[in-house]
């Protein structure tokens, strides 16, 4: 009996001393480390676009009326002086019809006029040979004078009237051939804003009737990229996006063109960098919205490091950290936490580069801390809604 109460003693102890064992075991802090290798990185400006065709150009009318045909539609390609649509010209026709008889007539005055002249230039040639020989008063001569003079003026009138009616007449002419509108440009109809008996109406400014796009096999895309990035983006520079209608397919083009007005919206700033991209399967279409990756820098076979190394920080032997500290990642040696001091380079967000620091390849890096004792405070401090102590 005594014998079976000394093991049971011993039996508990050991129990109490593996239990507590464990519990030990399972307040340590852990951590997470990952191996410092090399490699690749990219440093890209993310941004949000819209597709658009490098030329666009809105066909308007320059006279108003009732659209009487419509020969083209959405999509249709179309070449340069192609005709698109036409305007009743009965109106306008009538108008060079007025504008030609004006014209004759002016003609015909002038013919009058340059005959009256004729006639008022022979009257002053011979009252001038009756009053030499006295066979006239002067006031005579004078009359006839005044008479020629008034003929030359009445012939510079008609000249100037014939000019007038030429004028107006080539004014109707050109109303005229507007009631044709034709195509300035090869490409292709992305919109059409009117149909067949439509009246159009172009007093006040000119009205829009058809969308061509020039070529779209050449896009750009219109990009706002925040003024705190700005700086990284140059000309030329390599350019990766997608489009929710192609998920799968990453697209690629090259920065042309970076604008310098700024687009100032609720105090946020941003500018507009244009993109050129190539469209050969035509899969691109206008007003489609691109998310944009601009490649600003590329270094090959550097020392990286997981970007989440950064952000750890670990208090040695619980004294509190110095104000200021120049960059840092902690490494794991012999089981213990080291911090090492370093100099970063470009990142891409998941992976950084190292440019100097006592750090080399094969190292484990921390990149997680799991502290049993912080998650138990957290926990404890967490109240339910409603719930009062």
């Amino acid at each position: 009996m005594k014998k079976i109460i000394i093991a049971a003693i011993i039996l508990i102890i050991a129990s109490i001393g593996f239990c507590t064992l464990i519990r030990h075991k399972n307040n340590q802090v852990k951590y997470v480390t990952e191996t410092v290798g090399r490699g690749d990185i990219k440093a890209m400006v993310s941004a949000t676009g819209t597709v658009n065709a490098v030329t666009t150009v809105l066909v308007g009318t320059q006279v108003s009326g009732t659209i009487k045909q419509l020969l083209v539609d959405f999509n249709s390609p179309v070449k340069k002086g192609q005709l698109l649509a036409t305007i009743d010209p009965s109106t306008f026709e009538a108008q060079v019809q007025q504008a030609k008889a004006n014209l004759l007539l002016a003609e015909a005055n002038l013919e009058k006029a340059r005959v009256a002249v004729q006639d008022a230039k022979t009257s002053l040639e011979r009252n001038k040979t009756l009053f030499a020989r006295n066979f006239i008063a002067k006031i005579e001569l004078d009359n006839s004078e005044t008479s020629y003079l008034s003929a030359v003026a009445q012939v510079k009138a008609a000249e100037a009237q014939v000019a007038h009616s030429r004028a107006t007449l080539n004014y109707a002419q050109t109303n005229l051939r507007y009631t044709r509108i034709v195509s300035p440009v090869n490409g292709i109809v992305i919109s059409r804003n009117i149909d067949v008996g439509q009246t159009v109406a172009a007093s006040f400014q000119t009205p829009t009737l058809f969308t061509i796009a020039q070529d779209l096999t050449k896009m750009q895309i219109n990009t706002s990229v925040d003024e705190a990035d700005i700086g990284r983006i140059k000309k030329g520079q390599p350019v990766e996006f997608s489009v929710d209608s192609y998920p799968d397919i990453t697209f690629k083009g090259n920065v042309s063109e970076v604008r310098n007005s700024p687009i100032i919206v609720q105090n946020v700033v941003t500018y507009d960098v244009i993109v050129k991209v190539d469209n050969p399967e035509l899969k691109l279409k206008p007003g489609m919205t691109a998310n944009v990756s601009i490649e600003v820098a590329n270094k090959k076979d550097v020392l990286l490091i997981p970007s989440a190394a950064l952000r750890i920080n670990i208090q040695d032997s619980g004294s509190a950290p110095p104000r200021q500290r120049s960059p840092g990642v902690w490494i794991l040696r012999a089981n213990k936490p080291q911090r090492v001091a370093i100099e970063t380079g470009i990142s891409d967000n998941r992976f950084t580069e190292v440019l100097s620091g006592d750090i080399s390849v094969g190292s484990s890096i921390i990149v997680e801390v799991n502290d049993p004792k912080k998650q138990a405070a957290a926990a404890s401090s967490f109240r339910p809604p409603g719930y009062l102590r």
